[in-house]
C-alpha cells in the first residue's frame, strides 16, 4: 500500500517520443529512521509473541488460532522470553514477504525519482500480529508507466517472496483429520493454497492439512496481496487499472466495489467493510494527462498481476465455526 500526498509542487516529468522521463527530484522530505525502525522493531515483536504461540498449538496439534486463549499470550510471554525464539519462522517470514512488497513500491519510486517514505510497520493485538506496512508517496506522478511500474512492483516483489514460503511452509505441515474445523475459526483456502497442497499432500483434503506457522504467515501475505489487488481506488491495484483504462477508472472502481457486497453478504462480512470503505473514501484518483499508452510488455505485466490476484483472492478468508 501506498498512500500519496500530492500537496508538493515540485515535481515536473515529459514526455516525448512516447518514452517517459525520469520525474525531477526537488529536495527530499528528511527521513524519520528512528520511526521506521521503531515500527519495525515492535511489529517484529508483535508478531513474534503471535509465531510463539502459533508454533505452540502447532506442536501440540492444536487448532491455528482461538481468539480469547492465543490474545492472552500477549500479556504471558515476558514469564519467559526464550520463549519468544520459537516465533521468529512465522514472524521473519511475514516480515520478509511484507517488506518485499513494500520496496518493491519504494525502489520504483526511487527509480523514478519519486519521493517516498521507507516503509511503516504496523504492529497490532491481532491473529497476525500486525495491520500490515505502507509507504508514503510524496509526490504526484505524472505519467501512465510510472504509476503502473509502481503500483505493479509491490504485487510482484511481494509474491517472488510469498511462493517459496507457502512451499516451504507447506513441506513443514502436518495431516491430522479434519484440524480445519476443530477451532473457533476456519480460514480460507485461495487458489494459490489448494494447488500447492495438491502437490506436496496428493490425495489429502484441505480440511486435514495443519499449515506450519511458515505456511500461516505466507497465507497472511496471500490475503494481502488479494486486498491490495483489489482494482479499486489507490490500492495496487487501482493503480494499475487507471494506467491501462484512464478515466474509465472511476465508472470501473464503483463496479468492483458494488460486487464486494453481495461476496460479503453471502460469505465473508469483511468484504461489505471494504466494501464501504472504499466506496466512500477510495473512489479518488488523482488525474492523470498523459495520451502515451504503458505498452504491450506493461499490459502483459497488468494481465500477470490479474493471475495473481485470482490465485490469492477467496470470497471467505476467515469463517466462525463454533468449535470450543
Amino acid at each position: 500500500m501506498h498512500p500519496q500526498d500530492f500537496s508538493p509542487a515540485y515535481y515536473s516529468s515529459a514526455v516525448s517520443n512516447g518514452v517517459d522521463s525520469r520525474v525531477l527530484a526537488p529536495a527530499r522530505t528528511r527521513p524519520r529512521y528512528w520511526l521506521h525502525i521503531l515500527l519495525f522493531l515492535l511489529t517484529l515483536v508483535s508478531t513474534t509473541i503471535v509465531g510463539a504461540r502459533m508454533q505452540y498449538n502447532f506442536d501440540r496439534n492444536l487448532p491455528f488460532f482461538d481468539f480469547e486463549r492465543d490474545l492472552a499470550a500477549f500479556g504471558l510471554w515476558w514469564h519467559d522470553p526464550a520463549f519468544l525464539l520459537k516465533g521468529l519462522p512465522f514472524s521473519l517470514t511475514l516480515l520478509a514477504i511484507l517488506l518485499a512488497h513494500e520496496f518493491g513500491h519504494y525502489v520504483a519510486c526511487r527509480y523514478y525519482r519519486v519521493d517516498a517514505s521507507l516503509p511503516y510497520f504496523l504492529p497490532a493485538p491481532t491473529f497476525t500480529g500486525t495491520l500490515g506496512a505502507f509507504i508514503r508517496i510524496r509526490a504526484p506522478i505524472y505519467t501512465k508507466r510510472v504509476l503502473f511500474d509502481v503500483g505493479v512492483a509491490g504485487p510482484l516483489a511481494g509474491f517472488i517472496f510469498l511462493l517459496p514460503a507457502l512451499a516451504i511452509g507447506l513441506a513443514f505441515s502436518k495431516i491430522i483429520p479434519n484440524i480445519v474445523h476443530q477451532g473457533a475459526w476456519s480460514f480460507g483456502t485461495p487458489a494459490m493454497l489448494w494447488l500447492l497442497e495438491r502437490v506436496i499432500f496428493p490425495g489429502v483434503g484441505t480440511a486435514d492439512i495443519h499449515l506450519h506457522p511458515i505456511a500461516r504467515a505466507a497465507w497472511i501475505g496471500i490475503l494481502a496481496t488479494a486486498l491490495n489487488l483489489l482494482p479499486i481506488g489507490q490500492l495496487d491495484g487501482g493503480h494499475i487499472l487507471y494506467s491501462i483504462v484512464g478515466e474509465r477508472h472511476k465508472m470501473l472502481s464503483r463496479v468492483f466495489a458494488l460486487m464486494l457486497v453481495p461476496i460479503g453478504i453471502k460469505f465473508w462480512a469483511g468484504w461489505l467493510v471494504w466494501a464501504v470503505l472504499l466506496l466512500f473514501f477510495g473512489m479518488r484518483h488523482p488525474s492523470i494527462y498523459d495520451p502515451t499508452e504503458i505498452g504491450d510488455s506493461r499490459r502483459k505485466l497488468g494481465w500477470l498481476s490479474l493471475a495473481i490476484f485470482a490465485l490469492c483472492f477467496t470470497v471467505e478468508p476467515i469463517a466462525y465455526t463454533g468449535g470450543f
